[in-house]
């Protein structure tokens, strides 16, 4: 009777708490949930953002008219894996030493929390499916995921041709395999993969739960290959497509060298070689269209559900994309239709670290997504993070003419190159010194370099010193870290075998172990040596390569005269090739 006595009490209080105070005051079980929607290499080809006259994105503009749009963010890096684990982390790749696809994580932060685990340890259910991180799922971040997270693989099964390439031939080792598009002959439904990845944030979305949720959503279009159901390619006719507005020839002539060799990276030339440079801005509007069409049935879910009106929106791209301008294909750069990405961030009435919610608006202050962690900490009102790099956007969200003195900072895949962003001006500095300066008010799409105009000084200076001063070493994991590549013998007379390259590049760390100068030499798919350096003897060298790729070993007597000694076949991504004595 009296346990009875007191349960029936504690319920009386807790009635006569929330009649004075609101569920607000209840801690976790009264936080408001999150939506957090990832789109894969969108740059702001987007309608709302006024990037590409032709682009159908009627979901993204209106989720983007029913909150915050920022016209002016900016990626932390321009490329999936350090951009999306600053997201994650709210880690500057900066401070992390991580800036490049080929590094793992969980190499350089092996103990960092991610955003899914810090919900769940506030009491969150924390869920995802698709690409959230780059090609893994890190399964102990998170309460469920689709496919399974034991899988640690974020893609569910994708209609594609049944032979490739398709519309781009091969131009080398170089070429991206998925560099390739086309119509696909099959509904939503046949096509899976992101048609399943928002069937199950869907599912998610409309059941009834007490306890709050993050839930994460990676739509993968329009990361290549640009393959999708045949009908978003006929919403573009081909004849009628239109080249990218920030496209000049010229555009180059300005640059400094650094500039130049970032620039042209051979894509271009080849896809227009091959005349296939409309059929491409097809394939990518389409692709853009098809994730639009997929984001549409996740907000679909979302207000005919149970959780319309207590749940936080987050919408971004993980950074831009490259179609001709600046003479470059793909990502990789420092220029705005590279860093710029769409966000938006739509925050109900009644949430914790912002009651009023936010009013519909355009926001154009230098902001960065690294800011994404620290404004959902604040929101939700979890504990800060003294990790966090990035500032909260909250006073944004409330007030869009709030001062924000923080500018918006990219890095690039070495340390101490980075494009910088303020309100009016972009200034991008390289490693060895060299500095572009962009007027964007008077030049958007940033054809003239004033760097080295007379009257710029004060303004690089000013840039300047708004910049870091420091930046951590690129992450390398240890060599007795690494899997160890088979090293193969060959005799006096004999040929290596040749290389059939497939995927994207990474880094190999070559180490000598001999007491010899060694020379490496890439064999090519038709058998040929081609030289890559020598390598001193206890010296490692990280060399680009591919998966399938053959690299011979020779004594450094010159390509003539070169005694191979052995080779080494690539078939590990994490790896170390140990030159032994001979």
């Amino acid at each position: 009777m009296k346990k009875s006595f007191q349960y029936r009490g504690a319920a009386i209080n807790l009635l006569i708490l929330l009649a004075f105070h609101g569920w607000s005051s209840l801690g976790i079980w009264a936080r408001p949930n999150v939506l957090f929607i990832a789109i894969d290499d969108l740059n702001d080809w987007v309608g709302c953002l006024d990037g590409h006259p032709q682009t159908r994105t009627p979901n993204l503009d209106r989720l983007a008219a029913s909150g915050v749009l920022f016209d002016n963010a900016h990626c932390p890096a321009p490329a999936c894996n350090p951009s999306r684990t600053a997201v994650f982390t709210g880690i500057s790749p900066h401070v992390s030493g991580l800036y490049r696809n080929e590094q793992r994580m969980r190499d350089a932060l092996p103990r960092a929390e991610l955003l899914p685990k810090s919900f769940s340890k506030a009491g969150y259910w924390s869920g995802g499916s698709g690409k959230m991180l780059h090609y893994f799922i890190d399964a102990p971040s998170w309460d469920e995921y689709f496919p399974p997270k034991e899988t640690e693989n974020p893609f569910p099964k994708t209609l594609g041709p049944p032979k490739r390439p398709v519309s781009l031939p091969r131009g080398g080792p170089w070429q991206y395999y998925e560099t390739d598009w086309g119509p696909i002959d099959g509904t939503d439904e046949e096509y899976g993969g992101d048609y399943a990845v928002a069937e199950w944030v869907g599912e998610r979305l409309s059941e009834k739960r007490e306890q709050p949720f993050f839930l994460a959503c990676g739509l993968y279009r329009p990361h290549e290959p640009w393959f999708v159901p045949r009908k978003y390619f006929e919403a573009f006719p081909l004849d009628e497509i239109q080249l990218p507005p920030g496209y000049r020839p010229d555009d180059l002539n300005d640059l400094t060298p650094r500039g130049k060799a970032l620039a042209r990276n051979r894509y271009f030339e080849h896809i227009q070689a091959h005349k296939q440079w409309k059929p491409a801005i097809q394939g990518y509007l389409a692709s853009i269209h098809f994730a639009d069409a997929m984001l549409g049935r996740i907000l679909d879910a979302l207000e005919k559900g149970p959780h319309a009106e207590n749940t936080i929106v987050v919408l971004w791209s993980d950074h831009g994309w490259h179609l001709g301008e600046k003479e470059h294909w793909q990502k990789f750069t420092l220029w705005r239709v590279c860093t710029r990405v769409p966000l938006v961030v739509r925050v109900p009435k009644g949430t914790p670290g912002l009651p009023a919610g936010t009013i519909p608006s355009v926001c154009s202050k230098p902001v960065n997504l690294l800011s994404l962690a620290p404004t959902l900490f604040e929101l939700c009102e979890l504990e800060p993070s003294p990790l966090h790099d990035g500032p909260s956007l909250v006073p944004l969200l409330g007030a869009g003419d709030s001062d924000w003195p923080h500018p918006s900072v990219t890095h690039l895949h070495d340390p101490g190159s980075f494009g910088l962003s303020d309100e009016s001006w972009r200034y991008i500095r390289y490693s060895n010194g060299e500095e572009e300066l962009y007027d964007l008010k008077k030049d958007p799409y940033e054809w003239n370099n004033l760097a080295m105009d007379d009257g710029s000084e004060s303004q690089l200076q000013r840039l300047r010193e708004k910049a870091p001063s420091k930046f951590a070493k690129l992450f390398e994991p240890n060599l007795s870290e690494l899997t160890n590549l088979t090293w193969e013998a060959l005799d006096p007379h004999e040929n290596p075998p040749s290389s059939s390259p497939q995927g994207t590049s990474f880094a190999v760390r070559f180490a000598n172990r001999s007491k010899r100068m060694v020379e490496l030499f890439w064999i090519d798919p038709q058998g040929n040596p081609k030289p890559y350096g020598r390598i001193k003897p206890g010296e490692v060298k990280n060399q680009r390569t591919r998966i399938g790729a053959v690299w011979m070993v020779a004594q450094a007597n010159g390509l003539k005269e070169k005694r191979a000694k052995g080779f080494f076949r690539i078939e590990h991504a994490r790896a170390k090739a140990e030159i032994p004595s001979f």
